[in-house]
């Protein structure tokens, strides 16, 4: 009896066994597995029937059913350095790179057989194409003026239009450089220094009449307001002088005060007559204020 049960045991062990060995060998034939940042084309002989965007286990039959792994991942691609013509027929160099992904597998498969050296190729042709569509449009100064966002933005969105037919997209484009051929580029560089020598030749010459305007309008208005001044000063000093012989008046008003008046002026005028260096001879008529004082006369 403890036999046939290990006999039976064992037969199970090997049943399970060789069960498990299948399904390792058979199950991968019904499934496929679909990554984080991959599509999943499903294909029947050949032609793309299902896209799995969706990370996960998927099934299929086998011999009827292949799969195609897609990347979602951004690319990278460095554009080749290409000439272009402005709207003022100007050359210049550009040099860009753009970054692209597969936005649309079943288009990608349908057109480019999702063989990324192809959507290299049509994603080099349309970033030309709008290079030099954008940069025809606009005189070499604008372009200079626009490099960076604006003019990648243009690019960008011109490049889309021609490429969105075959499942891809361009996410951004960057202008790395954006130069003057060598054979022009100096005589370019000293026309715009030239150029903008006059333009600030301009504002200097606008900012002195300017400058002018102002000194000439603060010249008046000085001339305006010390003429004023002045003639102020000349009414407070007549009015000053006036008020003065009035006091003046009034303090002499008698004989007596005049002549005591007339006194103080003459020893005054002796007084002054006596400054200086040397010998002063001082010739009065006994008959003066002054000479009757002198010689004691009444």
């Amino acid at each position: 009896m403890t036999r046939i049960f290990t006999l039976k045991h064992l037969i199970l062990r090997t049943a399970l066994i060789v069960i498990a060995l299948v399904c390792l060998v058979v199950l991968p034939l019904f499934c496929y597995v679909v990554g984080p940042n991959e599509y999943g084309a499903l294909f029947k002989f050949g032609k793309i029937v299902a896209v799995s965007d969706e990370p996960g286990i998927k099934f299929m039959v086998p011999g009827m059913h292949t799969v195609r792994h897609i990347t979602k991942k951004l690319h990278l691609y460095d554009i080749p350095r290409s000439g272009v013509i402005t709207k003022d027929k100007k050359s210049m160099i550009a040099d860009n790179y753009v970054t692209w992904r597969v936005v649309d597998p079943v288009k990608y498969v349908q057109t480019l057989n999702a063989v990324e050296a192809r959507a290299r190729e049509r994603i080099e042709a349309a970033v030309y194409n709008a290079v030099k569509n954008v940069i025809s449009s606009m005189t070499q100064d604008e372009v200079i003026e626009a490099r960076g966002g604006g003019l990648s933005e243009r690019i960008a969105k011109d490049a889309n239009s021609d490429i969105g037919m075959y499942g891809i997209a361009i996410v951004q484009t960057e202008i790395k450089a954006l130069d003057l051929p060598n054979d022009n580029k100096a005589a370019v560089y000293e026309r715009m220094i030239s150029e903008r020598q006059n333009i600030a030749a301009s504002f200097t010459a606008e900012g002195n009449s300017e400058a002018q305007k102002i000194r000439n309008s603060t010249d008046r208005e000085a001339a305006v307001m010390l003429a004023s001044a002045e003639q102020s000063a000349d009414i407070i000093i007549a009015e000053g002088e006036a008020e003065y012989m009035r006091i003046l008046q009034s303090a002499y008003n008698t004989p007596e005060k005049a002549e005591f008046y007339n006194y103080l002026r003459s020893l005054d005028a002796l007084k002054k007559s006596l400054t200086g260096n040397g010998e002063k001879i001082i010739m009065l008529d006994k008959n003066s204020e002054l000479g009757r004082i002198i010689y004691g006369l009444k």
